[in-house]
């Protein structure tokens, strides 16, 4: 199979690879940039694969005119930037150690090895500089079948890190298939193995949740989740049964993982997903929003469009009800409403504690006329 593409052909990156060959190394794409090629996905970052050791790399590139970073260097990685397009070239590696949650790597000359280590089939495909794919472990039909495998021994493979479990959902909700379903003895594997993800650190956790959430439909994979045991490992309480409908609602909408987290529940889940403050502070105000009864113009005065909508959105599917009618425009509307009584309008008459319960009192009256009410005849009431 030969590959195509912009990210291929890109000036810098042939460049970059020519650069190693003629030192007698190799330089072979690797990873999601395959993946997605193979897949008709868009590729967004490009990672390479070679014999060479960090150092060589950034000597050779460097005498190429590329400017190089570390990023990653005591794993094996340096970001070369080409032509302003960077990658992300790693030596290859084979484990010496894990723990669970990280490896003890040794570089290796080897793709073998290097392919061996990695976690799923459909992350361990390779291509040359033409686009020629290698696929050392037969990865290429669960690729292109849209199968998600792990490499090897599936509980081998959790036991190295167990974030793997997450991902194994993620790339399923990704990339995976959904008329054939998970694989069967990977998610054996992830039941079993569940409890390992209790020595993961929050913040993995947090970061592939989000991922897998911002998939355009992640419903399948997070309900086998919750069978699996793992769903209420790391969110306890966290209840599936609304996601699909809310996916269902969201039609044209752009996935967003947050809208979609607050459908699913649980307890601790700013603790358990190590949110920030201002996604805490938006997760909270839509879960206030969900639970109580404000019509939709309402929610977008109080919370503004983009929070009124997702409250909207998942009142509707939490309650398994339609959406109201005009729900949008009435969002929009309330969003670009001002309560049109100002406290200087009842005084001096009114002051003190007097006067805030009257504002509260007229701002309940004109958000129950459908925000409807001017300013004349809330001061008449």
């Amino acid at each position: 199979m030969i590959l195509a593409g912009n990210w291929l052909t890109h000036p810098g990156t042939q460049g970059l690879c020519k650069a190693l060959e003629l030192a007698e190394y190799r330089a072979l794409f690797v990873g999601g940039c395959v993946r997605n090629a193979i897949l008709g996905v868009p590729v967004a970052d490009i990672d390479l694969a070679t014999d060479a050791t960090p150092d060589v790399v950034t000597q050779i590139a460097e005498s190429a005119g590329f400017k190089v970073v570390p990023t990653g260097i005591d794993h094996g990685t340096v970001t070369v930037v080409a032509k302003g397009l960077p990658h992300e070239v790693t030596t290859f590696r084979r484990d010496v150690e894990t723990d669970g949650r990280r490896a003890v790597v040794a570089f290796s000359t080897r793709i073998e090895e290097d392919a061996a280590r990695r976690d799923l089939t459909m992350n361990a495909l390779y291509a040359d500089a033409t686009g020629k794919v290698i696929d050392p472990l037969d990865g290429l039909a669960d690729t292109l079948a849209r199968r998600v495998r792990f490499v090897g021994d599936p509980e081998i493979r959790i036991r190295e890190d167990y974030l793997r479990i997450l991902r194994f959902f993620r790339f399923h909700a990704a990339y995976g298939d959904p008329e054939n379903g998970l694989d069967a003895e990977g998610l054996a594997a992830c039941a079993a193995l569940s409890d390992g993800l209790t020595a993961v650190s929050p913040e993995r956790i947090g970061a592939e949740m989000r991922k897998l959430l911002a998939t355009t439909d992640p419903a399948p994979a997070v309900a086998a989740m919750a069978a699996a045991g793992v769903l209420a490992l790391i969110l306890p309480g966290a209840d599936p049964v609304a996601l699909a409908p809310l996916v269902h609602l969201e039609r044209a909408l752009a996935p967003d993982w947050l809208r979609r987290l607050v459908v699913l529940g649980g307890t601790s889940v700013e603790e358990g997903l190590r949110l920030s403050r201002n996604e805490a502070r938006s997760l909270n105000a839509l879960q206030t929003a969900i639970s109580g009864i404000e019509a939709p113009a309402a929610l977008g005065w109080r919370l503004g469009a983009d929070l009124g909508r997702d409250a909207v959105l998942a009142r509707a599917a939490m309650l398994e009800q339609p959406l109201p009618e005009v729900w949008e425009a009435d969002v929009l509307r309330g969003a670009g409403a001002g309560f049109p009584v100002k406290a200087a309008d009842l005084m001096p008459e009114l002051s003190g504690e007097a006067l805030g319960a009257k504002l509260k009192a007229l701002e309940y009256r004109w958000l129950e006329s459908g925000l409807q009410l001017d300013r004349e005849a809330l001061l008449r009431s």
